[in-house]
């Protein structure tokens, strides 16, 4: 069309990518492009570094509060332990002791109906005794009248009210 078949629009594209390279290369952006990616690059390193720290740090503190985990768990475990041993001797302690009340209160309702029983044995005794004296002085009254039964009668009845109570 224009000129020679070598001056075509793919010749004019290339030569524009060639010059367009050109100022690349004198503008020095392939330089300044590779240390930005380097700058890029080191930056990455760097927060790598600091992630790979922050791993261990956190691995640390995990086998750490997983040791303090370990060891919070068997205090509490002995605590338990500690707390049943514990729960169990007082309910021994307190069977023993409510089992000393019981027979505290036994032997004193025991002693208790014992005084009862000789309270009212010395009350039927001396009551006996008080019918008894009633009964003969009635009957040696009846047999004996005059001055001389009446003196046998109240030494009999001083005789028996003594030996009775």
């Amino acid at each position: 069309m224009f000129g020679p078949p070598y001056f075509d629009a793919p010749f004019w594209a290339f030569l524009g990518l060639v010059i367009f390279f050109a100022v690349l290369v004198y503008m020095k952006v392939p330089r300044s492009i590779t240390g930005s990616l380097d700058s890029r690059a080191v930056a990455i390193q760097a927060e790598l570094e600091t992630a790979r720290k922050l791993r261990i740090e956190a691995e640390a503190l995990l086998a750490e509060y997983k040791r303090k985990a370990a060891t919070a768990d068997s205090e509490a475990r002995a605590i338990i332990e500690q707390a049943t041993r514990e729960a169990e001797a007082l309910g021994r302690e307190a069977r023993q002791r409510l089992e000393e009340y019981v027979a505290s209160r036994t032997r004193m309702a025991e002693a208790k109906i014992a005084q009862a029983e000789a309270q009212a044995l010395q009350e039927v005794r001396a009551l006996s005794a008080d019918v008894a004296i009633a009964a003969a002085e009635r009957i040696l009254t009846a047999k004996t009248k005059g001055a001389p039964g009446e003196a046998l009668v109240e030494k009999s009845i001083a005789d028996v009210k003594a030996r009775l109570h």
